[in-house]
């Protein structure tokens, strides 16, 4: 496969196109976290079930002064009903009892034996109740059909009366490093553990093979270990050269070229194929290449095969904390630090260096060809505390 390497956004949509989410299954609540909702999420109660009161005091019917005749608490309501002029001490969460008509704080009361004044304002009607279905009813919609559910979607379903939900499928991912240094140990196996990291970091199955050597016998024997996978990541190999075997190895496998090449600093040489239902991304081997593409595209894809909706990671505008250069012909992403709610690039650029990265928590997007920017000027960051990961 030749031809000039693709634009980001280009190479953006290639990806997408590949991706389809993976197939549904039904899953308990609490061990849904991270995944997506394959189907939208209905209330199966109304909540609250019942008017509750929003504070401790007094249940009030009526006017006053009023006659104390019982108490609500949480777990224990009162069972009757109130009349005017009569009152129940009531706690927050308890049950507001049938014929009262709003809840006295117990500050604005003065109680003496079971008579029972003002010594406060009087409250408005309704005051200090929780009206019965405030936060839903049953059979509202709650959640759309792509919603991630995080913590507070897990509290949301479990209140809504809901014991699984369906979400897509967990992803299989096997990782592949590739080359010899690693094998032999003269170069760790940095990018395989930072690449699981980053994927594991979402719900995913996560199968690390590897190191691999630079052969093509064992790099077959490796690719046959994922016949089962939903998703395939190579790391080096993917450059032209002596030792790119990566590339034949995966077509002799069955997997099937969709592009490679990308037009982005540091990054350049991405590969991706589908084999069958599988995607497969064949990254850079310097470990920042790895990650920025890792980032890029492997992230996406595996939000893609969860069911995301909106699976690219997004940019935000940011002022730029040095003077940037005009941009070349190919886009590159500056590894930079968030300082004072601005972006200030890091110096060392050499796609080798992993302190650097480690001490970024941006990346600057410089397209190509764009004109100079002073400092102070914004320019699209992409966060990295949380994008690598959800």
């Amino acid at each position: 496969m030749s031809g000039a390497p693709l634009p980001l956004e280009d190479a953006w949509a290639k990806l997408l196109a590949l991706v389809q989410a993976l197939p549904a299954e039904d899953l308990a609540v609490g061990a849904a976290g991270g995944r997506y909702l394959a189907q939208p999420l209905a209330a199966r109660l109304t909540r609250p079930a019942a008017d509750l009161s929003a504070m401790d005091g007094f249940a009030l019917a009526g006017e006053g002064p009023w006659s104390v005749i019982g108490e609500s608490r949480c777990g224990a309501p009162f069972g009757g009903a109130l009349e005017d002029g009569q009152a129940v001490r009531i706690s927050t969460g308890a049950t507001v009892p049938a014929g009262s008509d709003r809840v006295l704080i117990q500050e604005d009361a003065r109680r003496d034996g079971d008579r029972l004044a003002l010594a406060g304002p009087m409250p408005g009607p309704g005051a200090n109740i929780r009206a019965r279905g405030i936060d839903f009813g049953e059979g509202d919609a709650l959640l759309p059909a792509g919603s991630r559910i995080g913590p507070r979607q897990v509290a949301l379903a479990l209140s809504a009366g809901a014991d699984t939900v369906r979400v897509h499928r967990a992803p299989r991912v096997a990782i592949l490093d590739c080359g010899d240094e690693l094998v032999d140990g003269s170069v760790p196996a940095t990018n395989g553990a930072m690449l699981a990291a980053m994927a594991g970091a979402l719900p995913c199955e996560v199968r690390r093979i590897g190191p691999v050597p630079d052969d093509r016998e064992a790099l077959g024997q490796a690719l046959a270990r994922c016949d089962d996978c939903d998703f395939v990541l190579t790391s080096g190999g993917a450059s032209v050269g002596d030792h790119d075997l990566v590339r034949p190895a995966l077509e002799a496998w069955g997997a099937r070229m969709a592009f490679w090449r990308v037009a982005i600093r540091p990054g350049k040489p991405l590969m991706v194929a589908r084999r069958e239902g599988a995607l497969v991304l064949g990254l850079p081997g310097n470990p920042v290449s790895a990650f920025v593409t890792g980032f890029l595209f492997a992230i996406p894809a595996l939000r893609a095969l969860l069911g995301a909706p909106d699976p690219l990671p997004a940019s935000e505008p940011v002022p730029a904390g040095r003077d940037l250069p005009p941009g070349g012909e190919r886009g590159e992403f500056l590894r930079a630090n968030l300082r004072g709610g601005r972006a200030l690039p890091i110096m060392q650029r050499d796609s080798s260096l992993l302190s650097p990265l480690a001490r970024a928590d941006a990346l600057i997007w410089r397209p190509p060809h764009c004109p100079p920017a002073k400092a102070g000027t914004d320019v699209p960051v992409y966060r990295l505390e949380n994008g690598a990961i959800a």
